[in-house]
Parts: structure tokens; C-alpha cells; sequence
């Protein structure tokens, strides 16, 4: 009689952490983004009181995001953390390429979103 094992091939323990960074990613990003503008949008001219709100977002989403998506893919969500971690031998070179393009993908996804969001382009040059 045979066995099949449960546990997930390495491939799919890679594309499992890629699919959480590039999430993770565009969640920030469209938090970044999309409370920046409604910041500006709210408080008008009170740039003190702008960062502080595009702050409070950030941080709270950022927190969740980590706690989230830590114990999947280390929660980078930049490419250069990713860089950062691989140089210090605490990312292996077969997650880098995957985690920097999912983290791409997903940053200008939720950055295109944000601005559709608001109404605004989605991209702008």
C-alpha cells in the first residue's frame, strides 16, 4: 500500500509565499497611496495633520499585514528587503527572483487601484 504525502512540493510552498508578498504588496501600496490621497483630500493644506493620517493608515495596515503574512513569506513586501535578506543569507536564491516579482506586481496593482479609487488615472506619466 502506498502513501501519498500532504505536505505541499517545494514549488508550492514558493508560490504560496510569492502569492502572499505580492498581496501583502498591493495592500500596502493601495493603503499608501489611496490614504495619501484622501488625506490631501480631507485636510486640505494641514500637512501636519495629512501625514499623520497617511501615517495612521500605513501603520495600522502594515501591523496587520505582518502579522498576517509573516509566518508564510517573512512579510518583506519590498524588493529591497528582499535583497537585503537574500545578501544575508536569510532568504534562499530560489524565493528571491519569485518575492521581488510578485512584490512589483503587486505594488503597481494596488497603486493602480488606489488611484482608480479616487477617480484619478491609473497611471500617470
Amino acid at each position: 500500500m502506498t502513501t501519498t504525502s500532504l505536505s505541499p512540493t517545494p514549488f508550492n510552498v514558493i508560490a504560496r509565499a510569492a502569492l502572499a508578498e505580492g498581496v501583502g504588496s498591493f495592500f500596502l501600496l493601495a493603503t499608501v497611496v489611496g490614504s495619501g490621497i484622501a488625506a490631501t483630500r480631507l485636510s486640505p493644506g494641514a500637512r501636519g495633520l495629512e501625514l499623520l493620517e497617511n501615517a495612521l493608515a500605513t501603520g495600522t495596515v502594515l501591523a496587520t499585514l505582518i502579522v498576517t503574512f509573516a509566518p508564510l513569506s517573512g512579510a518583506h513586501f519590498n524588493p529591497v528587503v528582499s535583497l537585503l535578506q537574500w545578501t544575508r543569507g536569510r532568504l534562499d536564491s530560489q524565493r528571491l527572483l519569485p518575492y521581488v516579482l510578485a512584490q512589483i506586481l503587486g505594488g503597481a496593482a494596488g497603486t493602480i487601484v488606489a488611484n482608480l479609487m479616487f477617480a484619478l488615472p491609473a497611471v500617470t506619466v
